[in-house]
């Protein structure tokens, strides 16, 4: 049997036991102490399994909004454009069509981060994502506002596919295609006003600091 902290002494238990072994017998006796024994670790394991199911209840609630905060910066702390560099468009005879000024989606958190969260992206503006190695792409418009064309480049700077304007905030998957190295997102209708199309190419420079 196990131990109970209210009880007084000794004595009364052994008064208390002495009574219940008259009224129920021995044998009837023996097996309700067995079975409080056997009860006993069961009950406690329950009572410590729902107090934990609760902390991590509060845990997870505690996550959710910390997840919904982080969301909330992200929102307020969206950065505006900043130009690292320029593109150029060429046609497929190498003629100068367009040209723009790019920021850089070179690591996995710029890549990651994208235009999210940005509310607006001028005519001539665009961002470049690098990635490592040509394969194929895939990418999805969740908590981006703009409407976008999505202009996917291979290995020798040939655009191989355009995905055209995309809806904003739909977690559709938007696929290359074709493998690409780079990804070259830009206002929503910028390919059909400039006639940009599968088959041209694009060169880009880094802005230098002064």
């Amino acid at each position: 049997m196990f131990y109970c902290g209210f009880l007084p002494n000794f004595g009364l238990l052994q008064n208390i036991f002495l009574q219940m072994r008259k009224k129920i017998g021995t044998q009837q006796l023996i097996a309700y102490i067995l079975l409080i024994a056997f009860a006993a670790p069961v009950l406690v394991f329950i009572f410590q399994k729902c107090k934990g199911d609760s902390s991590n209840s509060e845990a997870r609630e505690i996550m959710e909004a910390h997840n919904r905060q982080q969301q909330n910066n992200k929102q307020t702390t969206a950065t505006s454009f900043y130009k690292e560099g320029e593109l150029d468009f060429l046609d497929t005879n190498g003629k100068l069509t367009k040209k723009i000024s790019i920021e850089f989606a070179a690591t996995e958190e710029k890549r990651s981060q994208g235009l999210m969260y940005r509310q607006s992206l001028g005519e001539n503006e665009g961002m470049l994502f690098i990635f490592d190695k040509e394969e194929p792409q895939s990418f999805w418009m969740r908590n981006t506002y703009i409407t976008l064309d999505l202009i996917y480049v291979n290995a020798n700077k040939e655009i191989v596919n355009i995905a055209k304007m995309a809806t904003p905030q739909s977690e559709a998957q938007i696929l290359s295609e074709k493998p690409a190295q780079y990804v070259l997102e830009v206002n929503g209708g910028f390919c059909d006003r400039y006639q940009i199309k599968a088959g041209d190419k694009v060169q880009w420079i880094t802005q230098t600091t002064q």
